[in-house]
């Protein structure tokens, strides 16, 4: 962490004028983000009739040559509500929704809303057992399948409890024009929603923040999902914090989304941001990076959300003629890099970066209100960061048995206080919310959500995100984070992508570090340039001492790197058929890592 980063009085003080303009939507963010009572009727569906009342003909949603008003938006979903409320779905439901980004989505999840019945957001990319498993997770009493996914619904049908009857289909093509024909079998949603009154419900006056809204799959260390429940209070809070006290968006902003419908960022941070506003939403069905600035300049956004490496695959982009002067001023998402942070704000004109902190199942969030850079901003909840014994896998408690708060600047585990204004919803499993409640952290009786992530205070309520624990590990005695190592290894010229991990070496104790890399097209590696460059730029205990040169970089469908399998695989030539490298003690550079190698490591022939 460089110390500018850090947040003083001074340069607190000094952001404080340009909030003043929009302090009246700030403050009525912190309101929503504030409210204790759990029982008060407020949701998503209170959110879109809100926004179709105040800008009626105002875009709500944009797709190619679709644009549906706020009016017609809001009176679709209604219509679907009376549908499936008829083939009963009530308060409570639990509905698979499997669709790809298309605009049915949004108009199935709001008539959802609508009902108080929660959606289950399944993952599209999904298959076989994975699938079947998420799917029984949750129980569904109905399933709503988009055309593009029926194939892959029918091969696990079979396995999937209850999938003899409520089956829903809707055609992949604009299904307020053409509604097609179901498969035998199915219901035509599209159809079955033809005809029905299109004011709003009276269930939606109905629906309260501690109701459910959504099941939202995260990793499991099992390999296997877990559904963590997204409730309208939860989705409230994010309406608040991102929409108007982050983004401040209005009817006049269009936001870009190339998110998966499936995540969290897509349909609860993006979308409550421009329902806070009424602002629009332009859609893409999944994110190209050569098609983006076209994208953007066709539908004149304004905004765009982001994960992970979205943003270093933009940087990778060559120059395109649509980029410049693009109508882009700012961008919410998490995981924007400090390494890039600057160069793609300064590149491509980014005026604010609404990064935020926040996960599916947690009760705390961080947003970047004042607009800092490299921090994922400020939060109104109760938390704390304390010392972690990374050896032992666990929090420092101290004599008397309670948790120890770190120094400003320096990295710890950020804890969330679990309270009557700050709930923790948690996972649909009651032991997988128990697994991760630390109780009696600073006084007996007490209970914080333990996210999981390393974090550093910078000052003022902010924090600036070090690396997940799971990511953390120790070589030399010292601590590394594989996000600092890889920042590093990014601004290396050639380099696309990093991915680090900890890879053990017999006879050493902890892991060193091995670093698996894409190169840009027609590029080869200088090894003892980048060996050259890590000793510049990393202590000599966080550079990595193996390289994998991988053709691609699997990742999750946002964008998250899969490390798993390149832990697994480590640096054995049996098992990996990429070019692999090592730098052996005292040597300036990288050299092949061969079979014959391998096994004189194996033997402990050299000192690491």
């Amino acid at each position: 962490m460089s110390d500018v980063d850090l947040i003083t009085t001074a340069r607190f003080l000094r952001r404080l004028p340009s909030m003043a303009i929009r302090a009246p939507r700030a403050l009525r963010g912190l309101y929503y983000t504030g409210i204790r009572n759990r029982e008060k009727n407020l949701s998503l569906a209170w959110a879109l009739e809100r926004a179709a009342r105040l800008n009626p003909e105002r875009p709500a949603l944009l797709q190619d040559q679709r644009r549906l008003s706020y009016a017609a938006f809001n009176a679709w979903a209604n219509r679907l509500a009376r549908a499936l409320q008829a083939e009963g779905v009530r308060h409570g439901s639990v509905v698979a929704v499997m669709l790809e980004n298309r605009l049915e989505i949004f108009a199935v999840l709001a008539a959802l809303a609508k009902l108080g019945a929660v959606a289950a957001l399944i993952n599209t990319t999904q298959r076989g057992q994975l699938l079947t498993h998420s799917l029984n997770l949750v129980k569904p009493s109905h399933f709503v399948v988009g055309e593009e996914l029926h194939e892959v619904f029918e091969s696990v049908r079979a396995s999937v409890h209850h999938a003899d009857r409520h089956l829903y289909w809707l055609a992949d093509r604009d299904t307020l024009a053409d509604p097609g024909e179901a498969p035998a079998g199915w219901a035509n949603l599209a159809r079955l929603a033809e005809g029905q009154a299109e004011g709003n419900l009276p269930s939606s006056a109905q629906v309260r923040m501690k109701d459910a809204c959504f099941l939202i799959y995260t990793s499991g260390t099992t390999g296997l999902p877990k559904a963590s429940i997204m409730s309208h209070g939860k989705w409230i809070k994010a309406y608040g914090g991102f929409g108007h006290s982050g983004l401040g968006l209005t009817s006049a902003d269009v936001l870009y989304l190339t998110l998966p419908c499936y995540h969290n960022n897509a349909v609860t941070v993006c979308w409550g941001a421009a329902l806070a506003g009424s602002a629009a939403i332009a859609l893409r069905r999944k994110f190209s990076a050569s098609a983006f600035w076209a994208d953007v300049a066709r539908y004149r956004a304004t905004c765009f959300g982001y994960i992970g490496e979205l943003c270093r695959y933009l940087l990778n982009q060559p120059e395109c003629p649509e980029e410049i002067d693009n109508s882009l001023t700012c961008m919410i998402g998490n995981g924007l890099r400090p390494s890039i942070w600057n160069e793609f704000k300064e590149r491509f004109g980014i005026e604010r970066v609404v990064e935020f902190y926040a996960s599916s199942e947690g009760n705390i969030g961080f947003t970047n209100v004042f607009n800092f850079d490299n921090t994922v901003g400020f939060s109104p909840a109760p938390y704390a960061i304390v010392r972690y014994d990374l050896e032992n896998d666990r929090p420092v408690r101290g004599k008397k048995g309670f948790m120890e708060k770190v120094a400003k600047g320096e990295p710890g585990l950020l804890i969330s206080e679990i309270t009557d204004k700050w709930p923790f919803d948690g996972y649909t499993d009651p032991e997988k919310s128990e697994a991760v409640i630390f109780r009696d952290v600073f006084r007996k009786g007490d209970a914080w959500f333990n996210t999981g992530d390393l974090m550093r205070d910078i000052g003022f309520k902010h924090a600036q995100f070090v690396d997940r624990l799971g990511d953390t590990f120790r070589w030399k005695g010292e601590n590394v984070s594989t996000t600092e190592v890889e920042n590093v290894l990014a601004t290396f010229p050639g380099i696309e992508d990093a991915v680090v991990y900890g890879v053990e070496i017999p006879g050493t104790n902890g892991r060193c570090g091995m670093a698996a890399l894409r190169l840009r097209a027609g590029t080869e590696l200088d090894r003892e340039a980048l060996a050259a460059h890590l000793d510049r730029e990393l202590p000599a205990y966080a550079i990595p001492l193996f390289l994998r040169l991988l053709a691609q970089v699997e990742t999750t469908g946002t964008f998250k790197y899969k490390k798993a399998d390149l832990k697994k695989a480590a640096y054995d030539p049996q098992q990996v058929t990429d070019p692999l490298f090592v730098r052996l003690p005292g040597e300036a550079g990288y050299r092949a890592l061969d079979a014959e190698l391998y096994q004189r490591i194996q033997r402990g022939d050299y000192r690491f």
